[in-house]
């Protein structure tokens, strides 16, 4: 059985932080595509209008999420939260306590694997 850890986070742009919200996801990715080898998939979707914004992130195991979530907390958070709102916050697989007691102050729902593959 696999153990990666993904997850989808949906998020509001606050209100003026649209421009300074797309600079900050530029960074965030050429970070984490250049120091963060255990990462699977980092993609972020935007809505038309600007004001939606999911992340579908996976990692290979719970140690490669703690490592991007220890990175995010370092170098983004603060500037994360000033741009976004979290509306939902859906985590897949079996995360580790460690990644479970980051991920809870998002407000994360955990969704174990049921069936099914990843090639």
């Amino acid at each position: 059985m696999s153990n990666s850890v993904s997850w989808n986070l949906q998020l509001s742009v606050r209100d003026g932080k649209l421009e300074t919200a797309r600079s900050l996801i530029h960074e965030m990715v050429g970070a984490t595509k250049a120091d963060e080898a255990g990462t699977q998939t980092y993609e972020w979707f935007l809505s038309d209008d600007g004001t939606q914004c999911h992340i579908v992130e996976s990692y290979v195991d719970s140690a490669a999420a703690l490592e991007h979530l220890g990175n995010f907390g370092t170098n983004f958070a603060e500037r994360f939260m000033a741009c976004f709102e979290p509306t939902a916050f859906n985590v897949y697989g079996k995360p580790s306590a460690e990644v479970k007691g980051v991920l809870d102050g998002f407000g994360a729902k955990y969704l174990g694997r049921f069936d099914g593959f990843r090639r």
